[in-house]
């Protein structure tokens, strides 16, 4: 990977942390799911309307909107208002780590190698001793969710491949389009249609400063860049980069919430910057494992 592109997605990484704590902040008013389809209707609207749609078929769009919007954000903000802290939130995620590494391999036909697996187990030790820390708290039902949210986040990676697109920016913005509609459809199914007639008296400055943040720098500039990186280079290779997350998923909690930091926790950070490093290093030599094609 270039250090260009290295940097860029470090300075990615802080932003997505970050935002796991503006989520907090938006929940605290809102039902989680008519959050997230506020952000992503935001997102999409009205650009959409001077935006030509990519030439991909529409079920890769479809499927983009429901495993992205619904899948990874709307399980993950549901897992917040469940009582998982942002720190928290932004760690169980980025479990979608080792299903990414499978996904790869399974789907695509991409090399595992050593310095890979080295790097994903060091970045996996970090993680299991900020969850240990606890670093912030976890309900059986939050847990649940995330989880749910970080399969999805490899399953959208598969699709973003599969869809062979250049015009990334493109085919971010028409398959969020898909996403608010089941968004609402489901908060209204689960939890009744007061979730949607109550929200004006609900709204206040800080939903709509959490609504925009996540729509544009987030989810707009964000994912244009992220889903360009996961067409130039491997899903393996890019994947690891959202190890650091949860740290600035800490750091956000520990700054806006006051949510203390354990020595644990910043041994478990280096641990996961280390793992990062050992994951992107080129060692062509080290092939571990390689999926070989029939003849």
């Amino acid at each position: 990977m270039k250090l260009r592109d290295f940097g860029l997605l470090f300075a990615l990484m802080a932003l997505w942390g970050l935002n796991f704590s503006v989520i907090k902040l938006g929940v605290n008013s809102v039902h989680p799911l008519v959050l997230t389809a506020l952000r992503f209707s935001f997102a999409v609207f009205p650009l959409i309307f001077f935006i030509k749609k990519p030439d991909v078929p529409w079920r890769y769009l479809i499927a983009y909107g429901l495993s992205f919007g619904v899948g990874v954000w709307g399980f993950t903000t549901l897992s917040i208002g469940a009582g998982v802290s942002a720190g928290m939130a932004s760690l169980l995620l980025d479990m979608s780590v080792v299903s990414s590494l499978l996904v790869g391999w399974l789907c695509l036909n991409e090399t595992i190698t050593r310095n890979k697996l080295l790097g994903a187990g060091l970045a996996l030790i970090g993680l299991v001793l900020i969850m240990q820390a606890d670093g912030g708290s976890v309900t059986g039902k939050g847990l649940v969710l995330v989880l749910m949210a970080s399969v999805f986040w490899s399953v959208n990676g598969l699709i973003v491949k599969r869809a062979n697109t250049k015009a990334i920016f493109a085919f971010n913005i028409w398959g969020m389009a898909f996403a608010p509609l089941p968004l609402l459809l489901l908060a209204v199914i689960f939890e009744g249609t007061y979730v949607v007639t109550e929200l004006p008296s609900q709204f206040t400055s800080w939903t709509l400063f959490s609504v925009l943040f996540q729509a544009y720098p987030t989810t707009l500039l964000g994912y244009w860049f992220w889903n360009k990186m996961i067409m130039k280079y491997s899903v393996s290779s890019v994947a690891p980069m959202t190890l650091l997350v949860p740290v600035f998923g800490i750091l956000g909690g520990y700054w806006f919430y006051h949510e203390p930091i354990e020595p644990s926790q910043i041994i478990a950070a280096v641990l996961i910057l280390l793992g990062l490093f050992v994951g992107q290093m080129a060692l062509p030599k080290l092939m571990f494992f390689r999926r070989t094609k029939n003849i």
